[in-house]
């Protein structure tokens, strides 16, 4: 099962990458907080717009060591914008997850699930846009809630 879903993620990311001409695209670095064991991160992500106001979302982010447990995440997030002017956009978000959590001195535990959440963006000028989301992952014994704040650069 986690082969076949990895594969499709895979499989969707060549698909949207290979039409990468047309939607708009932006890469956005990122503050992270995951809640279940009160760790710190900085992500990186790019967005595409593959649809109007429906966009794909792969997305990397690496945890700091805290209290003895590192751990990174790799998403590929779906964001349905909804304009509410012409410099503000609420959307929600869902996708799947992988998670690699590493105690220190021990195996790692890797863990498939999915995102669910919400976010916002707001436009600065036509490069640059603010945003934050906060989502809630659903993976065996590790559910958790995340929160991002970040910057993307639009071209």
């Amino acid at each position: 099962m986690k082969k076949i879903v990895l594969v499709s993620i895979i499989a969707m990311l060549g698909i949207f990458t290979m039409n990468a001409e047309r939607g708009e695209k932006a890469f956005g670095a990122q503050f992270s907080y995951a809640s279940k064991h009160s760790m710190v991160g900085l992500g990186l992500n790019f967005h595409y717009e593959f649809i109007n106001n429906l966009r794909v979302e792969p997305e990397f982010i690496y945890y700091f060591e805290s209290d003895g447990v590192s751990a990174f995440n790799v998403n590929l997030n779906f964001n349905y914008m909804i304009h509410t002017s012409s410099k503000f956009a609420i959307y929600p978000l869902a996708g799947f997850s992988y998670a690699r959590v590493t105690p220190k001195h021990l195996d790692g535990v890797n863990r498939f699930g999915a995102n669910v959440g919400v976010g916002a963006e707001y436009t600065i000028n036509n490069r640059f846009a603010f945003y934050v989301e906060e989502r809630f992952q659903i993976l065996k014994d590790m559910n958790q809630s995340v929160t991002c704040l970040g910057v993307k650069y639009k071209f």
